[in-house]
Order: C-alpha cells, then sequence, then structure tokens
C-alpha cells in the first residue's frame, strides 16, 4: 500500500482527533535542543521534528503531523522526532501516528530496559544504556563513577524516533554531525541507527579509559608501603560501579551482531558494513570491562594478604614485647613475697644485682627479636 494509502487509511479509522492532538502538544511545547543546555526544555518532552530528504534538511517547520504528511506525499525522506522522557498522554498521539506496537511504547515511557533489538511487522526498536563517567577529586568508598541512561529507537522505513532518558547521552551534537554529512545520512533511518549507536559504544570506550584511571591509582594505593591502611571500600565501590558499566556494554553485544548479520528490512546490506564496525568497539569495551574486573579481583586478594601480614606483623611485635616485659613481671614477682629467707634479700648490692639481671635479659631478648625481624 502506498502512503498515500496508509494516511487515508488512519483517517478512515478515525485517528485524526489524536493526531491532531500530537500537533497542539508539538506547537505547544518548543522544540530545543538538549546538548544547549540554557535551552533546556524545562519539561517538554519534544525535543526536535525535522525531516530529511536526500540527506539534506528540508526547510521549514509546522507541526508533527503535518511533517509526516509532507514526507509520506513526496514519497521519500524520512522525520526524526527527538523526545526526552515523554508521558503516556505525550506519546499516545505519536504512538498512533506511527502505527507502533503497545509493547514497544510501553518499554519506552517506563525505562528500565535491559539493551535489545526487537521487531514488530515493519518497525524496528532498539534499547540502548548510556552511560556517562563521573567527575571527583578523589575516589571514596561513597564515590558515583558511572552514570547511565537509556535511549530508545523506533526505526521505520520513513521515520527514526528516538526517546531518551536520563541527563545526559545528548543527540544534538549527533544530529549535527550527521546533517554535516548529507551522503550518510541520505542512506535513510537505518543510518541514524547506525550513528546512535556508534555514539553509545564510542561512550563507552571513553567511560572505560576513564575507569581504568581510577583503577590504576587504586592498584598503586594498595602496592605503597602504607598499602594496607587503604580503605578497601574504595575498590569495592569500583567493583559495584564496574558492574553498572557491564550491564550496560555486554547485553548490547547480540543485539549489535544481528544488526550486522542478520537481513532485517529497514536496514540494508551497505549499513550492515557500518554495524560490524560498531560490533569491533563493542567487543574491545566489554574485553576490557572483563580485564578490570579480574584485576580489581587481583588487587582485592593482594590488600586481603597485606592486611593479613600487616596483622601477623603486629602480633609478632606484641608477642616480642610481651616476652621482655615477662622478665621483669617475673623477677619482680618472686621478689615481692616478702619471704623472710630469700636469696640476697639482705645483702647490700641484692637491689642493683636484680636490676642488672633484668637489664641484660630484657637487653638479650631485645637483640634477639629485632635479629629474627619481629621487632
Amino acid at each position: 500500500m502506498s502512503m498515500a494509502g496508509n494516511l487515508r487509511k488512519v483517517t478512515s479509522l478515525g485517528r485524526v482527533g489524536g493526531l491532531r492532538r500530537v500537533a497542539r502538544l508539538a506547537r505547544r511545547r518548543p522544540r530545543v535542543d538538549l546538548s544547549h543546555p540554557a535551552r533546556s526544555p524545562l519539561g517538554s518532552s519534544v525535543v526536535n521534528c525535522v525531516s530529511y530528504r536526500d540527506g539534506s534538511r528540508v526547510p521549514g517547520g509546522g507541526d508533527l503531523v503535518d511533517t509526516v504528511e509532507r514526507v509520506r506525499k513526496h514519497g521519500d525522506g524520512f522525520v526524526w522526532l527527538g523526545l526526552h522522557e515523554p508521558t503516556d498522554q505525550e506519546f499516545a498521539g505519536i504512538a498512533e501516528l506511527f502505527e507502533l506496537h503497545p509493547l514497544a511504547v510501553e518499554d519506552a515511557i517506563e525505562a528500565h530496559q535491559r539493551p535489545k533489538l526487537e521487531r514488530y511487522d515493519e518497525t524496528l526498536f532498539a534499547v540502548f544504556k548510556t552511560v556517562c563517567y563521573v567527575e571527583h577529586e578523589e575516589l571514596t568508598a561513597t564515590s558515583e563513577v558511572v552514570n547511565t541512561g537509556e535511549i530508545m529507537v523506533f526505526v521505520g522505513e520513513d521515520f527514526v524516533i528516538t526517546v531518551r532518558h536520563g541527563m545526559h547521552g545528548s543527540l544534538g551534537p549527533l544530529r549535527e554531525e550527521l546533517e554535516a554529512d548529507p551522503q550518510q545520512l541520505a542512506k535513510g533511518p537505518a543510518a541514524v541507527l547506525h550513528a546512535i549507536a556508534d555514539h553509545v559504544v564510542d561512550d563507552y570506550l571513553n567511560v572505560t579509559d576513564a575507569v581504568q584511571a581510577d583503577i590504576d591509582q587504586v592498584e598503586t594505593d594498595v602496592f605503597s608501603p602504607d598499602g594496607a591502611r587503604t580503605d578497601p571500600g574504595r575498590i569495592y565501590q569500583l567493583k559495584r560501579e564496574l558492574l553498572e558499566l557491564k550491564r550496560a556494554v555486554v547485553p548490547l553485544t547480540r543485539p549489535i551482531e544481528e544488526l550486522s548479520t542478520r537481513p532485517i528490512r529497514v536496514v540494508s546490506s551497505e549499513i550492515q558494513a557500518y554495524f560490524r564496525d560498531v560490533s569491533d568497539h563493542l567487543l574491545r569495551a566489554k574485553e576490557q570491562i572483563a580485564a578490570f574486573d579480574e584485576l580489581l579481583n587481583s588487587i582485592l586478594q593482594a590488600h586481603l594478604a597485606q592486611v593479613t601480614v600487616a596483622q601477623n606483623e603486629d602480633m609478632r611485635k606484641i608477642t616480642a614485647w610481651a616476652a621482655i616485659v615477662a622478665v621483669p613481671t617475673m623477677v619482680c614477682g618472686v621478689y615481692g613475697m616478702n619471704f623472710d629467707h630469700m636469696p640476697e634479700l639482705r645483702w647490700t648490692f641484692g637491689y642493683p644485682m636484680v636490676l642488672g639481671v633484668i637489664s641484660v635479659a630484657c637487653l638479650v631478648l631485645y637483640r634477639g627479636f629485632r635479629r629474627n625481624g619481629w621487632l
């Protein structure tokens, strides 16, 4: 069925009222780019709505319905609609206009989804976990290292809908990069899907590089002379944050593999070659995370071993000093029993002799413990 026929079908089913509500929503809420903090939408879910033809932005505004009708009337090009944390009411008309599957719509609104790729008739639905590195002056047991968000992407023959959750991962700069490369953008909605996937995976690599600096710092502290005093909570915190990063990266392996190898109607073989490059970068990030996990396990085990060695050294020192103190304690205890008939009790030099014996015995013990490394 032609694009015009689809529009007639929508009208015949009585959907015009819902579509016009979407139009009023688009007019009421300003379309702004979240990449510019000074122009924050302040609660608006509609970030941008632009149509493209032959890789170039089609000039002119208008509401969402007019834009979609114009694209489908010409039979070429596509619409890119960007949303940020839409509500059920805001997304209802959009889902009706583009005939999105209810299950995919529910996932897009609720968020907190696992990275995945699903096909609903002629529409492709992809979920990406976005990550960003949280800067901190010093890593502590409570420092946040990795912050995550989500990007949901609906891809059809003539549209791309991006739904973003979280305060990072803006697609504004990505849109500008694509518009600067009309040849790539002319390849259609699948090119936008590839650009988003590539952008997300590149962020994974950037975050892993930043996390490596934290791991190197912890490793240096653990193997320093005072390594046994290092707070183990820092290591556990890094492992927890690394687990958060792992939950974003590892599940994405299968969706990217499907996009790069399996035939999908809305993804041409030419675009699949680009997804293979994304798959290589994702594999690198996955391997780095696995290596970091093993390294943190080794660092933690080394730290626990250092703590055990330090405790043993402390116990040896305590034992050595206890043995030294035991000599005067024993001698003084014997002479404190107050018997009349005791060795050298009435001798003039008895007291200095006892002190001398105690001193010599303590000195011999001290030198013996020092020679054996106990003190």
